[in-house]
């Protein structure tokens, strides 16, 4: 999860691998550590949701992860993007990459188990796939893609045991957490179409971009929640690490990652992501694995990997 990707279509930057002798062994532990930030996001918006309503948790989130963005570029001395119709383009990226499913995650996790929304998250490149096939004329299918979307949407029904009928899954907040993956592919297309080519640096659109997301729940949330008299401490600590750590300090990583090894190898982390979600939120949380869980994950995480094969040159 990030301002981004997961995010397969989370970012779209590529840049030459520098030649620095110590870079293999670097990337490797960034894209380690970035696979447990994102992994155990879903665990924070649990936790974060026993001591604060789901639009405080994101609000919370966005915060302590604009914070940080704007630390970053204080250091690197950037400055935001200008431009009105920039920053339009930009309202709409943040709500789509951000507020909307930061805010779904963590409704639906008030009803469903963190492993589930793990597992929901990992099938962003399926829709990003099935997306693209409409939204992208130059992103041409091919035969394995094709396939990758079928396999993908098999592993969905049997994560979700649809041959039972559904049985001890809820619903509302299991569509919730498909939609959130949707909502990432939705505002990559849109940034690719509208967004490309401005001249602005990766950290300072991200900048700009949480900073819009955090503008449109500082508006909402007063609207449908109410502030709390009470000081939940391990709630507040888990909502400031899911917005310092999973939603600043891995955007940062991720981007480097791409600067790095490109973007192809950078997304991979979509693969680890609910297998590191599941394992958490069973071992910390006590969350019950029915077998359907673990073989559709695996599925899906399959199809998805065939959704990303491109076509040769």
């Amino acid at each position: 999860m990030s301002t981004v990707t997961p995010p397969s279509t989370r970012s779209t930057a590529t840049a030459p691998a520098p030649a620095h002798p110590r870079a293999r062994l670097d990337w490797r532990l960034r894209f380690g550590v970035l696979s447990l930030i994102w992994g155990f996001s879903f665990l924070l918006i649990k936790v974060g949701t026993e001591g604060y309503a789901p639009f405080q948790v994101t609000l919370g989130r966005l915060v302590f992860g604009t914070a940080v963005l704007a630390a970053a570029m204080a250091v690197k001395r950037e400055r935001l993007p200008r431009g009105k119709r920039v920053w339009a383009h930009m309202a709409v990226a943040a709500f789509f990459l951000n507020a909307l499913p930061f805010s779904l995650f963590a409704y639906s996790e008030l009803t469903i188990p963190s492993t589930l929304a793990g597992i929901c998250n990992a099938t962003s490149p399926l829709w990003g796939m099935a997306l693209s096939l409409v939204a992208l004329s130059e992103d041409r299918p091919t035969r394995v893609r094709f396939a990758g979307l079928g396999l993908g949407f098999l592993g969905v029904l049997t994560v979700l045991g649809a041959w039972q009928g559904f049985h001890g899954l809820d619903a509302t907040g299991t569509a919730m957490a498909l939609l959130a993956s949707l909502s990432y592919p939705v505002g990559w297309i849109y940034v690719r179409r509208t967004l490309t080519g401005t001249g602005n640096s990766h950290l300072s659109m991200t900048g700009a971009q949480l900073l819009l997301a955090t503008a449109q729940l500082a508006v909402v949330t007063p609207l449908f929640t109410q502030c709390s008299t009470r000081v939940s401490l391990v709630p507040l600590l888990a909502i400031a690490a899911l917005g310092a750590l999973g939603t600043g300090l891995a955007v940062l990583i991720q981007y480097g990652l791409v600067a790095e090894v490109g973007p192809t190898t950078a997304q991979m982390v979509t693969y680890f992501i609910p297998v590191i979600a599941t394992a958490a939120g069973v071992a910390i949380l006590g969350e019950s694995l029915r077998w359907t869980t673990p073989v559709g994950a695996v599925i899906v995480l399959a199809g998805a990997a065939l959704t990303q094969v491109r076509r040769s040159a």
